[in-house]
């Protein structure tokens, strides 16, 4: 299995790729992004693009994969929804677009978050545009899409989050997972669960396409 991933160096896209490079399974993993990860590993090759929403210019080097994980995202504090829709949405199906077209029938996995808005028409402005990103991916014929919805996402294994404040956070939470997992197993997940679950619905699909924290911490235990 060949493997693309959008989002390497943010906390989720780490998970995934440390969950892809352990299995056996995976022959390549290809990281996309504005910057590199600074790994290496004999499976791993990098692209830098600087340009996310025009990959005519690579399409030869984005021939040839089986699946994309497209894990790239921002938070939406204190941005407008114009330039909270031009990274999530717009970015988002440029990548979609272009790799159906490069790699008809692949699999396409985006990383969304629980409480998205597939109505599109609520009062909470990143989830109606993760509902709106969701709904289109879900439209393209030339990709078979899957959406996964984390609640609450413990890094494991040394995975740092850039965000200092989020980092500051998961730090002070780490000793209260166990807590919080017994508590709310259904709202909790960790970054290696959902690199297990992701590489599971890579691997073979799955019934739903719309995937929620349970469904993930589901496949991550069967998978395990």
């Amino acid at each position: 299995m060949r493997v693309i991933l959008f989002g390497a160096t943010g906390m989720v896209g780490q998970g995934v790729l440390r969950e892809c490079l352990f299995a056996p399974d995976v022959e390549r993993v290809l990281t996309v992004g504005r910057g590199a990860t600074g790994q290496r590993h004999e499976k791993l090759t990098e692209l830098v693009h600087t340009d996310l929403q025009d990959f005519s210019a690579v399409a030869e080097q984005l021939t040839g994969y089986d699946v994309c994980i497209f894990s790239l995202g921002v938070s939406s504090a204190g941005m407008t929804e114009q330039a909270y829709r031009r990274v999530t949405f717009d970015l988002t199906l440029a990548a979609a677009q272009a790799l159906g077209q490069y790699n008809p029938g692949m699999r396409f996995l985006y990383v969304s978050g629980a409480g998205t808005d597939s109505s599109e028409r609520g009062r909470t402005m990143w989830a109606r545009v993760k509902g709106e990103t969701e709904n289109t991916l879900l439209r393209q014929s030339t990709l078979s899409a899957y959406m996964f919805r984390p609640g609450y996402i413990q890094p494991m294994h040394g995975i740092r989050s850039k965000t200092r404040l989020y980092q500051a956070l998961y730090t002070v939470m780490a000793p209260l997972y166990p807590v919080w997992k017994a508590l709310f197993p259904t709202f909790v997940t960790t970054t290696e669960q959902l690199g297990h679950a992701m590489l599971a619905v890579a691997r073979q699909g799955a019934s739903k396409r719309v995937l929620e924290n349970r469904d993930i911490n589901d496949l991550a235990v069967a998978a395990s």
